[in-house]
């Protein structure tokens, strides 16, 4: 059996892991866009590494844009079998994938326009709407637990990583030269004490282990902590300095942490009366596919429904749909706190509310989840001065706040108490993925002084026979 990465090495978006067995059948996990390479983000994902229509099978962790985001273009460029996930991320990957699609298009035709005036020649998307749908077609649910034939010599059965809504830690079994090898494929780890969602799951005994990375270096606030910093933001931002906060958040998981927490303080009466403008037509509909799978919803968060019914909404919480409203939020004289997409803040009306909003020291930009370093929230989180968006310089003149703790990845102890179920032993090789190097290094260590051995850090492109 060979595996080779063609995403999430060294860097942590664009994840694709190619396993190809001894009988020569190719299996992709996920296939996100890369995020966080720059300029090299149009040329990594138009171009996979391999040829699409040579994979067999495609199993997904999650729907978020890095580990799905560009299964359109799979689609497109002859890839034709099917895309096993949970029920929620296909409900979810359903509206993703096409507001995806529709960001895309928006961005290149306002992007072409500039580029037209220099005498560039046009841009065109990586994938359209119409690609979406063909590759929704090919989506196969699997249940958590659920043991699925892939063929006679592949199986696997998803267990809950509680990253995301649906997410899932993926649990292979193939058979080659008359044994049974077990790889496991963590996606990407949620948190223990994750505010809506269940824990993450343990799972079986692994041979050969690939997993994400992205805080292996790092520990997060504790939550109340996180809740009281986000108050006493909301205080300082909107009452004493009557400015906007303006928070980019991903659509799936991130925003509805933020609105839940502000839901609970209003709820026990320490919200000011302050609008909150949800501006994100994929939050809204993941918003709307959360309330539909309460399954996956933790005992508190269950508990706290009992008395509030709808955890993601009261009546100064506004959903914002159509963009003539997004834009007059530019125009809105009074405090208000926006959260918009994308958490990165590289595409989406996040953008254009950070270029209309950032050099107004009144206002807050506050960053609650991991940001690449080469990102617009990378950027700001370290502090530059100045801040490329959509071609022109900004300067930063609006606060620049962060809470980690609403990050939806495991920490690194919560990454140690995570694999604290395996034992160290009997794993034949590890491979650290999802991660900056930095983290990637540092986590190496600890790995190993719980036992671990034969871990490897893949550079893109490269195989292992294993």
């Amino acid at each position: 059996m060979k595996i080779t990465f063609y995403g999430a090495a060294k860097t942590v978006t664009g994840s694709k892991h190619l396993i190809t067995t001894e009988k020569k059948k190719n299996l992709l996990l996920d296939c996100g866009l890369f995020q966080s390479k720059g300029s090299d983000n149009e040329y990594l994902n138009r171009h996979f590494g391999f040829d699409p229509s040579t994979i067999d099978y495609m199993i997904l962790s999650h729907a978020h844009t890095d580990h799905a985001g560009n299964i359109p273009q799979l689609v497109k460029t002859g890839y034709t079998g099917p895309i096993y996930a949970t029920p929620a991320t296909i409900d979810l990957c359903r509206v993703m994938l096409a507001d995806s699609a529709h960001i895309q298009e928006s961005d290149i035709t306002y992007l072409n326009k500039r580029r037209i005036k220099k005498g560039q020649a046009p841009l065109s998307p990586i994938y359209t709407e119409e690609d979406v749908k063909q590759a929704m077609r090919q989506f196969v649910p699997v249940k958590y637990n659920e043991v699925t034939l892939i063929d006679d010599h592949i199986r696997f059965h998803f267990t809950d990583s509680g990253h995301i809504l649906g997410s899932a830690a993926v649990n292979l079994e193939i058979d080659e030269k008359g044994s049974t090898k077990k790889v496991f494929f963590s996606g990407d780890v949620g948190r223990y004490n994750d505010i809506i969602l269940r824990a993450p799951q343990e799972f079986p005994q692994a041979d050969i282990i690939i997993c994400e990375t992205t805080y292996g270096n790092r520990l997060h606030e504790h939550t109340v902590d996180a809740e009281e910093r986000l108050m006493k933001i909301v205080q300082d931002t909107c009452v004493e300095r009557k400015g906007k906060l303006i928070i980019p958040a991903f659509s799936l998981g991130r925003t509805q942490e933020v609105v839940y927490a502000l839901d609970r303080a209003h709820t026990a009466g320490k919200m000011p009366h302050i609008p909150v403008y949800v501006d994100s037509p994929l939050a809204i509909n993941a918003t709307e596919i959360m309330r539909k799978h309460t399954e996956s919803f933790n005992p508190e968060i269950l508990e706290y429904m009992k008395k509030d019914s709808d955890p993601f909404g009261y009546d100064e919480v506004f959903y914002i749909r159509d963009v003539e409203d997004s834009k007059a939020l530019n125009d809105f004289p009074e405090p208000c706190i926006i959260i918009s997409a994308s958490g990165m803040m590289e595409a989406g009306r996040i953008k254009h509310h950070i270029k209309n909003n950032i050099e107004d020291p009144k206002n807050t930009i506050l960053i609650v989840g991991y940001v690449t370093p080469n990102s617009l929230g990378g950027k700001l989180k370290d502090g530059s001065p100045e801040v490329k968006i959509f071609g022109e310089l900004y300067s930063v003149k609006a606060k620049v706040e962060v809470i980690d703790s609403y990050s939806a990845h495991a920490d690194y102890a919560e990454l140690l108490k995570y694999l604290s179920c395996q034992d160290p032993e009997k794993v034949k090789k590890y491979f650290m993925v999802h991660g900056e190097e930095e983290a990637l290094a540092e986590f190496r260590i600890k790995l190993m002084e719980k036992g671990f051995q034969h871990i490897h850090i893949p550079d893109l492109g490269e195989s292992f026979e294993v």
